[in-house]
């Protein structure tokens, strides 16, 4: 008994190698489990062993690299309780095995967080933990376990920590190449990752034919040569990526799995095959390895083993996570990459919208250096038709078409499981037999290509094409031979019509020709096509690449960063399209604006005459007056009464205005009113003659200054420039032009639009003795006096005024002056409403008959019923609506106004007494004793039946009511019996 220790002692390699090969996992996890029970019941009475030592050492060793989480706490345990004194040498094994703080990296930080955070899932997980739990244990519990074994460890630990520093998939994929055809002692190793969509995988060889001396330059050259797709399912590898199992074959041609055509091809004579799955930490393929062994006559080939395996699969685990890693890296890479690209072509397009030219080179130059090809050329459509587009776009009330493409929605995209590859030597792995499941690695397989072709020949035009090859630019048009003959435009006008991007492998295949060689020499082989869009996702261009630098391919992360090129192209061109219609509209406004003026300007005969009449006093226009009377005055006098205005008010020498050039300014004003029948110039003397009165007589110059003063009369001569008869509501109504301008106080803006236009206009600016200041500041006085004849603006700032005002003595300066001239104009531009009754009814009327106009022109174009105060079919309604409007504009307006600024309240007394009469004549109308339709309004129809008045000059119908009474003896009271007489009296 005792002679078996010692035989076990002198021997335990031979021991270790039968529990790695020939024990079962069961039985070991018995033979642990019994030496743990035996253990516990001596460890309360025993001293911190080497295991607990070790333990804390692994948790020190976990802190000096940055704080990594520590193994899971079973792996600890399992250390601790598995262990028995363990010597310095085999401690130091162990430290081995722990990440040092020399090498901190992603990869060995996210694996150890992977460790502590998840439970172990998946078959390769699994697996890793038996094995490397069972190795692990052995090797520690073992005093003299065998020096190859913790030689081995050593060996795989310093690979494993070489590979987790690296996230440069090339450089990664090389290493574990090497690395494993060392580990098993292989002739060469090829790397396969899986490409594609999860339910259309394929692997596609990242390196090939790698050697222990293989460098990377070399690897990558003759990866970049020769192009290996494997289906999944088909050969060695594809069988390996499909069951995620190992495969081991050691004579090669006696199995239908291995593809001899790969060893024809490449010129190998293959003996042994060993394939393995690498899988991600989630347990999926991410790809296969392949190691093999040359078959050498005169020499044995070694063959590959299941420890081989056990050994490669240990290693293979870290190399999933690596490779995991890596492969984000490189997408996180590609992706900050596409976003600066993208973020530097959203810089140009605002940066080079004034042409178009600039802007394409910007971008095309930009998307040519990023994604490394010899050539980019943008093609345009015919932009004739995009030019059509200016008229639609600034029409109002018209959703103007883009131009462009609008093919039908066929696609002839192709689906591709398998990208094509671009030079060199390619071949396909497949079963045979399964040509039909093999997908389409071009478009040129699509039988209705040809078709599509020749309808986008016929179809399609394009203007202009520019090209880029190295740093020069070349801009073809639509008479240049080159662009109308090339073989590449007709690519690109098949790509116009499909709408679908095009990756062509070979274009002259595709084209159904020999290759052919262009201009200088240049062939192109490769091509990657997409349409260019507008907002309306018509088609206006095409982008090409051609030719990518070192043959590669233009793979899936490289198409959606064209396409995003493609996007913002098209924003671009769409933007410059738009901007240079845009420069040619506003030139052509100028060119109108410039008409108008000369049309609208007064004329210089008008202008001399009015510089030498005389011009009378204030008295004789009665100007001082509340009760101020335009009728009896000509055209030619009202123009004097405005000079008079200004002449009283000393600003001509104030503001050193040429008097030439306020009279021409004076008649283009009155120029530019329109006939209507109540907003009209005529109006307009009224408002600026009650606003002279207010200052004047009302004495509220008192608290003016002269620009003020100044700012108020020309804004009360120009607060309806071009009134059209209608108000803000109907612009809105009808979607005119003024509304799409303007969204509030639609008419007020334009009568400001209109006044700065006149003042603009050559020999009209009266203005123009003012310093920068005080033009600036009239020209705002000016604009806010005219915007506040808005009777909506008025009733949002009535109540502020009324609260202001009922405070008493105010200092009526900044804001508070602001809303005081507000107040003031609108009280001139309603001051009709405290004439003398007189000359209030005949203005009455006039605004009675332009609303009804409009209420008219609502039945007409619009098929609505008007409101009240403009249905005609209502005007016996106005005296009613005379009486409303007093009582809710202008008497609050006008008493508070004559509260503060006592000289003001005439205005007030004609407004009630107006009221009065407006209040008597509803009764009548209501008793139907008189009608609205005549001249004098209040004239009884009794007047009219007697024969007492004339019916001239109006139309109108009159209802009477005659009473007959009988009467008899009982002194019984009849009711009476009205008849209904109809009067027609017409003009003779």
């Amino acid at each position: 008994m005792e002679s078996k220790p010692k035989i076990l002692n002198e021997n335990s390699h031979v021991l270790e190698q039968w529990l790695l090969e020939e024990a079962s996992l069961e039985w070991l996890q018995h033979i642990l489990s019994r030496k743990r029970g035996m253990r516990n019941v001596s460890t309360s009475s025993q001293p911190v062993h080497s295991g607990q030592r070790l333990s804390s050492l692994a948790h020190q060793e976990t802190e000096v690299s940055g704080g990594a989480p520590a193994p899971p706490e079973n792996v600890s345990q399992s250390f601790s309780n598995e262990t028995d004194e363990i010597s310095e040498s085999e401690e130091r094994a162990f430290r081995s095995v722990v990440p040092r703080s020399a090498r901190k990296s992603v990869t060995s930080d996210l694996f150890h967080q992977w460790l502590s955070a998840h439970q172990p899932r998946g078959d390769i997980r699994k697996q890793t933990k038996e094995i490397s739990g069972v190795i692990s244990s052995a090797s520690l519990k073992k005093k003299t376990s065998s020096r190859g074994s913790i030689e081995q460890n050593d060996r795989l630990m310093e690979l494993i920590l070489d590979i987790s520093n690296e996230l440069d998939i090339d450089v990664l994929c090389h290493k574990i190449a090497v690395s494993l055809s060392s580990l098993a002692k292989a002739d060469r190793c090829s790397m396969f990752l899986a490409r594609g969509p999860r339910e259309n995988r394929y692997l596609e060889a990242k390196l090939f034919d790698v050697q222990p001396t293989t460098t990377l330059d070399e690897a990558l050259a003759r990866a970049n040569t020769e192009r290996i797709f494997v289906i999944m399912g088909d050969g060695v590898a594809g069988q390996v990526a499909l069951t995620k199992e190992h495969i081991i074959i050691n004579d090669v041609h006696g199995d239908h799995r291995f593809k001899p055509e790969v060893d024809e091809k490449l010129g190998f004579s293959t003996s042994a095959v060993m394939c393995l799955p690498v899988c991600n930490y989630e347990g999926e393929i991410i790809g296969v390895v392949q190691l093999m062994n040359d078959r050498n006559p005169g020499f044995e080939t070694k063959e590959f083993s299941e420890t081989d395996v056990k050994l490669m699969e240990r290693y293979l685990t870290f190399c999933g996570i690596g490779i995991q890693n890596a492969q984000l890296f490189e997408v996180s890479i590609l992706e900050y990459k596409k976003n600066q690209l993208l973020l530097s072509l959203a810089r140009s397009l605002f940066q080079e919208q004034m042409s178009l030219e600039r802007l394409v080179s910007t971008i095309i130059s930009e998307a040519k250096d990023m994604l490394k090809c010899q050539r980019c050329t943008v093609y345009l459509l015919d932009l004739k038709a995009y030019n059509a587009m200016e008229s639609s776009f600034f029409h109002v009330g018209h959703a103007g078409q883009s131009p462009g493409v609008s093919p039908s929605t066929s696609s002839i995209s192709v689906e591709r499981a398998i990208p094509p590859s671009f030079g060199g030597i390619e071949f396909i792995i497949q079963a045979s037999g399964s040509e039909s499941e093999l997908p389409l690695l071009q478009a040129q397989s699509d039988s209705k290509a040809p078709q599509i072709l020749a309808q986008a020949l016929e179809e399609i035009s394009f203007q202009q094409a520019w090209e880029m090859e190295g740093q020069g630019m070349r801009v073809y048009t639509q008479h240049d031979k080159e662009l109308q003959i090339s073989r590449r435009s007709k690519i690109a006008k098949y790509v116009a019509y499909t709408k679908e991007v095009l990756n062509l492998n070979d274009v002259a295949s595709w084209l159904g020709e020999e290759p052919f060689v262009e201009t200088a020499g240049f062939v192109p082989l490769n091509m990657l096509c997409v349409p260019i869009f507008n907002g309306n996702r018509d088609v206006i261009g095409v982008a090409q690449l051609i030719n990518k630098e070192n043959n590669k391919k233009f793979d899936e992360s490289e198409i959606s960063l064209f396409e995003a090129f493609g996007i913002f192209c098209g924003i671009g061109i769409h933007n410059t399209k738009v901007y240079e219609g845009a420069c040619k509209l506003m030139a052509k406004q100028k060119v109108a604006l410039d008409c108008l003026s000369y049309h609208a300007s007064a004329s210089d005969g008008d202008t001399e005459w009015l510089v030498k009449a005389e011009i009378p006093s204030a008295q004789n226009f009665n100007l001082f007056k509340y009760n101020f009377d335009d009728t009896p005055l000509q055209d030619e006098e009202t123009f004097k009464v405005t000079i008079r205005m200004f002449m009283e008010f000393g600003l001509i020498n104030q503001f050193q205005i040429p008097y030439k050039v306020l009279c021409q300014w004076v008649l283009s004003v009155k120029k530019n009113y329109r006939p209507v029948k109540y907003h009209n110039w005529r109006h307009a003397l009224n408002v600026c003659q009650t606003m002279f009165t207010v200052l004047k007589t009302g004495k509220m110059d008192r608290f003016m200054d002269d620009i003020e003063i100044f700012g108020l009369l020309v804004a009360c001569l120009c607060h309806d420039l071009d009134h059209r008869g209608t108000n803000n509501a109907f612009q809105t109504k009808m979607d005119s032009p003024l509304a799409v301008l303007y969204s509030t106080s639609t008419m007020e803006h334009h009568h400001f639009d209109q006044c700065v236009m006149i003042l603009s206009s050559e020999g009209n600016n009266i203005f123009q003795g003012m310093s920068t200041d005080d033009y600036r500041h009239v020209m705002r006085i000016l604009e806010q006096a005219i915007l506040s004849t808005d009777l909506a603006l008025y009733f949002r700032k009535k109540d502020l005024f009324l609260e202001t005002a009922n405070k008493g003595e105010i200092d009526w300066q900044g804001d508070k002056k602001e809303l005081l001239c507000g107040m003031l104009m609108t009280a001139c531009d309603v001051s009709a409403i405290a004439k003398p009754w007189e000359l209030q009814h005949k203005m009455a009327k006039r605004v009675a008959d332009e609303f009804f106009d409009q209420g008219d022109m609502e039945k007409l174009r619009l098929n609505i019923q008007p409101i009240a105060m403009m249905d005609r079919e209502r005007k016996d309604e106005l005296p009613k609506m005379q009486v409303e409007f007093i009582d809710v504009v202008c008497k609050p307006l006008y008493t508070s106004l004559s509260e503060s600024f006592p000289w003001i309240k005439p205005l007030l007394d004609g407004c009630i007494d107006n009221r009065e009469k407006w209040a008597d004549l509803a009764e009548k109308v209501e008793m139907g004793l008189t009608w609205i339709d005549h001249d004098t309004i209040d004239k009884p129809i009794e007047e009219l039946v007697a024969g007492n008045a004339e019916s001239t000059d109006f139309e109108f119908k009159v209802e009477t009511l005659k009473n007959s009474s009988i009467s008899n003896s009982s002194s019984r009271r009849e009711s009476a019996i009205s008849k209904k007489n109809d009067l027609k009296l017409r003009k003779h």
